[in-house]
């Protein structure tokens, strides 16, 4: 049966492990990995034709989000209708809602963006920041009085993998 969510590009298709969760209403171009226990809800476009998209193991990218040539660490959070183009999120951080992430950018570990945020090109956002504005500003977590403990909790990617696995008909 063919998958109507992928799309081979030049001789590269995309894989998505069998324990991932990706919408029907998705599309995925090219060079994309989709790992264990992601998700990927609808609307997204994760599109790897210039360059890999990899989505790594817990990792969530909300709906309407396009990604563009860039990878997502393990238990990266990425909020509704964001676009990362050519941007390395790293291990446990969390992207709000409709940031823009611009071309080689790098936005550290266990860091959070604010929403709206805007990152410019080859910007790059140090492990355990908070970002936000236009163009983004960082602050080190520990300066800014947020827990981030709590905020990881909140929206973290085992709570977002337990929404996943009982939306059953989304991601069928």
């Amino acid at each position: 049966m063919v998958d109507s969510r992928t799309y081979e590009f030049e001789g590269a298709s995309p894989t998505i492990d069998d324990a991932a969760h990706v919408s029907r209403d998705a599309v995925l171009v090219g060079d994309v990995e989709v790992a264990a226990d992601a998700s990927v809800w609808p609307g997204v476009v994760l599109r790897g034709d210039i360059a890999p998209v990899r989505v790594g193991r817990q990792a969530h990218v909300g709906d309407n989000a396009t990604i563009h040539a860039s990878t997502l660490e393990p238990e990266v959070m990425v909020g509704h209708g964001a676009v990362l183009n050519e941007v390395t999120v790293e291990e446990r951080a969390l992207v709000g809602f409709n940031t823009t992430g611009n071309t080689d950018a790098t936005i550290g570990e266990r860091s959070i963006v604010a929403a709206g945020t805007v990152i410019p090109d080859e910007y790059d956002i140090p492990p355990e920041s908070f970002a936000r504005g236009v163009p983004a500003e960082i602050t080190p977590l520990s300066e800014t009085g947020i827990d981030p403990e709590a905020i990881f909790e909140e929206f973290s990617s085992g709570e977002y993998t337990n929404l996943a696995q009982r939306h059953e008909d989304l991601f069928s």
